[in-house]
């Protein structure tokens, strides 16, 4: 996926970095046994998922035709495995 740039845009990484932080609050609320904020946290990471998904529709993500991987294959079918 390193030479794809897949992820690489404003839209993932916002959701990504907001997702992680919902997981380190649950995390820590969870080993202190508190389970509204583990919830909490795990609404934080649902948060990350749909910020990401608006600032995608915003254009602020890679759309799918401009995927390097989509120009290299154009819309030929995958090649099978012959055995």
């Amino acid at each position: 996926m390193a030479g794809s740039s897949h992820g690489h845009t404003p839209a993932a990484w916002t959701g990504v970095i907001i997702a992680f932080i919902g997981f380190c609050v649950a995390g820590a609320f969870m080993v202190m046994a508190q389970p509204v904020g583990f919830w909490a946290g795990m609404g934080i990471v649902i948060l990350g998922g749909v910020v990401g998904g608006i600032m995608r529709t915003m254009g602020m993500g890679q759309p799918k035709s401009n995927h390097p991987v989509h120009q290299l294959t154009g819309d030929r079918e995958p090649a099978r495995a012959e055995g």
